[in-house]
């Protein structure tokens, strides 16, 4: 195993150094368990077709509260840990790379601390935990040769959970092979995966593809019964929904002026809301001296859209 040291290193440099490998977190994209990045997205992201993702509150927190989760692991299991400054990269996966957060001081054991949103609660229930920390630290201990690894998980104002979990060389052989074949068919060949429907691929495709640079029409061929697909569904998908809107109706007029209703293990409620919103287009009426430009942001963006053309139009 060898390491690179992080001593000294900016974030913006750990940032492009990692773009060249697979890291913990890009191992659930890869096999479709992560909910915010898909293959697709993830392979705009290594290739450099995307910015890098902006740092948000909920990446600060994580940040921050890891040595809180560190240091509460220990009050949990007695088990000291030290935070290292190295990333590490496996001889036998020279695609992967590591950058865990704590080694347990005794034995070859890792430590990963998450920092979550009290609305996941429901997702540690019953000893249970998101899909996607497992693979990180699966991913972990292929690269690392780690005998075990633990997942300690901070649910903000909720609760304060530890997992244990066992090395298994299955599961490492089929997480490493699927991250073998995603860089060496995607990454290495610059070729992208297929897409999957999901809003991470969309956004990434708007994104890669925000301007034109050829006004002329192409040819689609082959494409005519993916097309006729889409206006099918589309046509569905309307339908559902206005049934689902007669559905939501007859309800409203069961509830009446009642807030909620109960029928089995269902609880209907239709209660009364209020939401302050800002009269931009008044206030600027009413305030014309004023230049409200600087306060307006515009966003470029491509929109899609499918239609039947006309015969002489072909």
């Amino acid at each position: 195993m060898k390491t690179v040291c992080t001593e000294n290193m900016t974030r913006d440099e750990w940032i492009k150094f990692r773009k060249n490998y697979i890291g913990g977190s890009d191992a659930a994209a890869i096999i479709g368990l992560n909910p915010f990045v898909t293959p697709y997205s993830l392979w705009a992201e290594k290739t450099g077709r995307l910015p890098e993702r902006e740092d948000n509150e909920a990446m600060r927190q994580g940040r921050d509260l890891e040595q809180y989760v560190a240091d509460r692991f220990t009050e949990e299991t007695g088990l000291e840990t030290s935070k290292p400054n190295e990333m590490y990269f496996s001889n036998d996966y020279p695609f992967a790379m590591a950058n865990i957060d704590r080694w347990i001081d005794k034995g070859n054991i890792g430590l990963e601390c998450k920092t979550t949103s009290s609305l996941n609660l429901k997702r540690f229930k019953n000893g249970e935990y998101p899909n996607n920390y497992y693979v990180q630290c699966v991913h972990y201990m292929a690269v690392t040769g780690a005998k075990k690894w633990y997942l300690a998980a901070l649910v903000l104002n909720k609760g304060f959970y530890v997992y244990e979990i066992e090395r298994d060389e299955q599961e490492i052989n089929s997480l490493m092979d699927a991250e073998q074949e995603f860089y060496e068919n995607y990454i290495k060949k610059d070729a992208p995966p297929p897409v999957d429907g999901f809003v991470p691929t969309t956004d990434a495709i708007n994104t890669v593809f925000n301007t034109v640079s050829d006004f002329n029409k192409i040819s689609l061929f082959g494409r005519e019964k993916q097309i006729e697909q889409y206006f099918l569904l589309r046509k569905k998908i309307s339908e559902y929904e206005q049934m689902k809107e007669q559905i939501e109706q007859e309800l409203k007029l069961d509830l009446g002026e009642h807030e909620q209703g109960v029928e089995g293990k269902y609880l209907v409620s239709w209660k009364k809301t209020s939401r302050c919103t800002f009269d931009s287009k008044r206030f600027a009426e009413e305030n014309p001296h004023l230049n409200l430009n600087e306060y307006y942001k515009t966003k470029h963006y491509r929109r899609f859209n499918i239609k039947e053309m006309k015969e002489e139009t072909r």
